[in-house]
């Protein structure tokens, strides 16, 4: 059995940290949503997912994937946002059991209109607080991390 590399002090204050200003963050823009636009964080990332893929539409499955959503997740959030007119949903037309979700100009509009609130809150709460350093610094970090998971690769060894 191999030994456990535990974490070391300044490793576990850092990830202490991400883990807190992760969840924080991720609180207030959600509640900035709800009390500015009436949706979700989650809402409005799969309205931004749509309004970018091609034709404004995905299949549900790809959008749970590129949302890192759970599949039952996204179904109840596509439901919520077909009631108020923001999405429909559509059998897809090369697999029967598969189902697109579309976003309506309705849907675009509420987007077009959220969206400067959003990015405000997400300036307010992050990078506000960042020096320009720190902001090329933190995509890069994210970037190797990113890759590292997605991809499987390593980064260039660090002292």
């Amino acid at each position: 059995m191999d030994e456990v590399r535990w974490l070391s002090a300044g490793e576990q204050r850092a990830w202490r940290a991400y883990l807190e200003a992760t969840r924080v963050l991720m609180q207030r823009l959600d509640q900035q949503l709800q009390g500015d636009a009436g949706m979700s964080l989650t809402d409005y990332e799969l309205l931004v997912t749509l309004d970018e893929a091609p034709d404004r539409r995905m299949r549900m499955s790809s959008l749970a994937d590129a949302t890192m959503a759970s599949r039952s997740g996204v179904t109840r959030a596509i439901n919520r946002l077909v009631a108020l007119g923001w999405v429909t949903r559509r059998p897809c037309p090369d697999d029967r059991r598969g189902q697109l979700a579309e976003l309506t100009d309705a849907g675009r509009r509420k987007l077009v209109e959220t969206s400067p609130g959003h990015v405000a809150a997400v300036r307010d709460h992050l990078f506000d607080c960042l020096s320009p350093r720190d902001v090329e610094r933190m995509g890069q970090v994210f970037g190797e991390v990113r890759d590292h998971l997605v991809e499987g690769t390593v980064g260039a060894s660090r002292d």
